[in-house]
């Protein structure tokens, strides 16, 4: 079976975008870029590239609300091309990394991870605070890896 998988390590260059589609789910986009510096003649190189990333659900609101420009992440991933047409009617063709995982760079910077209630349950079991932050409604689906179970 054929894998597409990415990591990549980055600044995020644009502060993430919030939509939401027609059935509420949430997505949010934004820029990252890569750099990579390597050595010639004894001369230091620096090359970067730059990629979309999209996130969705809870992944993309906790990142909308979670990241910033100029941050340093690390988004593991897969390559998905998508086609869409311009207004002027010029078909287009992207390559965009469809994110699974974001999480901050610790290599200079710190965090403080504020864990988020989860919806769906009736009442609260296990002593976390819940945050006044916007909740996406109840009626979640169980996560796919962890079920109903809290993931730590």
């Amino acid at each position: 079976m054929a894998d597409n998988s990415v990591t990549l390590v980055g600044n995020v260059t644009k502060d993430p975008e919030l939509r939401f589609t027609t059935g509420g789910r949430g997505v949010a986009s934004f820029g990252l870029a890569v750099s990579r510096r390597y050595q010639v003649n004894n001369e230091w190189q620096e090359q970067t590239s730059f990629f979309n990333v999209v996130a969705w659900g809870t992944l993309g609101e906790n990142a909308a609300a979670s990241l910033n420009k100029g941050h340093r992440i690390v988004v593991t991933g897969r390559l998905e091309q998508r086609s869409y047409e311009t207004k002027e009617g010029e078909k287009r063709s992207v390559v965009e990394v469809n994110a699974d995982e974001i999480g901050p760079s610790l290599r200079w910077a710190r965090v403080e991870i504020e864990k988020i209630a989860r919806d769906g349950g009736a009442g609260g079991s296990g002593g976390g605070s819940s945050s006044g932050g916007a909740s996406s409604g109840g009626g979640r689906a169980p996560d796919p890896v962890y079920g109903d179970e809290e993931p730590f």
